[in-house]
């Protein structure tokens, strides 16, 4: 049994969506983990819930992380760590060529600000083993002054603690209806992704998980994601019973590139806003959301099929994106005021 603290109040919503689904043709439900954890939430709170479980079980005093500059794992990470009284130290990697200074302005790295953390840069955006080595350099730093530190890591390797907030988030899901036909959720770092998988099959359910590729393209992400779900066997035995053709990704709406919105991830934006009045995120749920439309109209999702779609949160970022998407809606434009 692993250390887990409580972060998400369960369960969040699981809610239809009816104007989409008649668009569409299928039975469309979304999972409001936009709602889990701190203000802005995220599906990134579940997987904390075992990384400050193992930090405070460790007597930990002092939370590392890493991520992108407008990463929200690290937000919220501060923001936990602020709840519990513990020191949060972030490191923002450059993963995304952005000259405009919103962008290392706004967002996340305002909230982080805000939350009390503390700051550090990294060069590379594209070196995981790199970035953890200088989170584990600053925790040698910080011990030697007396602090007790706890690196949550990115590279993969580490066993994959934050897939078990998944599992969890499986269970939950079926507890409030267990007849889906195909789960959609955004694929990064891939605890999310794996964890969800392995908690499906663990629990009985054979519903298709299919994996929208944020970061990589679908040729690097689907052993990525192969990978965790193996190692994750040590955590949980239900991963055992994931088998090698259930690994599913997409990566249509990737470009160009993490971070940046193209067409497809756009019109997702644009139409989940215009038809069921929620908001998606540029860099993650946009793009993860695409692959519904595009594996209907493709027939790899068949009329009539019961699908979730896991919103994984995204939010925080997204005042950091707005002049883009202002640009890029500019030519959608209805009106003037």
């Amino acid at each position: 049994m692993q250390p887990r603290i409580q972060i998400v109040a369960q369960p969040t919503p699981l809610v239809p969506l009816p104007r989409l689904s008649e668009t569409l043709g299928i039975d469309l439900w979304i999972k409001r983990d936009d709602l889990a954890g701190p203000s802005f939430g995220g599906n990134k709170a579940r997987q904390l819930e075992y990384y400050f479980g193992a930090a405070e079980a460790a007597g930990a005093d002092t939370v590392l992380i890493t991520g992108a500059v407008q990463s929200n794992f690290v937000r919220l990470a501060a923001a936990t760590a602020a709840a519990r009284g513990l020191r949060a130290v972030i490191q923002l990697e450059e993963r995304v060529a952005e000259s405009d200074p919103a962008y290392r302005r706004r967002g996340n790295v305002f909230l982080s600000q805000l939350l009390g953390a503390t700051l550090l840069a990294y060069p590379e955006g594209e070196d995981e083993a790199g970035a953890d080595a200088a989170l584990y350099a600053e925790a040698d730093t910080l011990s030697r002054a007396g602090r007790r530190p706890y690196v949550i890591p990115l590279a993969a390797g580490h066993p994959p603690l934050g897939a078990l907030g998944y599992v969890d988030g499986a269970a939950e899901i079926l507890a409030q209806k267990n007849d889906f036909d195909v789960f959609v959720v955004g694929s990064g770092s891939g605890m999310t992704h794996a964890g969800l998988l392995a908690g499906l099959r663990g629990h009985g359910s054979n519903a298709r998980v299919i994996g929208g590729c944020v970061r990589r393209g679908a040729d690097l992400q689907g052993p990525r994601i192969a990978g965790i779900v193996e190692r994750l066997q040590a955590l949980y035995p239900g991963a055992a019973k994931v088998a090698p053709g259930d690994v599913c990704v997409w990566d249509g709406a990737l470009r160009p590139g993490y971070g940046h919105a193209g067409p497809p991830a756009l019109a997702a934006i644009t139409e989940m806003a215009r038809c069921e009045g929620l908001i998606l995120d540029p860099v993650y749920t946009a793009k993860s959301y695409a692959t519904i439309p595009s594996l209907v109209a493709s027939g790899q999702i068949a009329p009539g099929s019961r699908v979730c779609f896991v919103h994984t949160g995204g939010l925080g970022a997204f005042s950091a994106y707005e002049d883009k998407i202002a640009d890029l809606l500019g030519a959608q434009a209805t009106g003037s005021f």
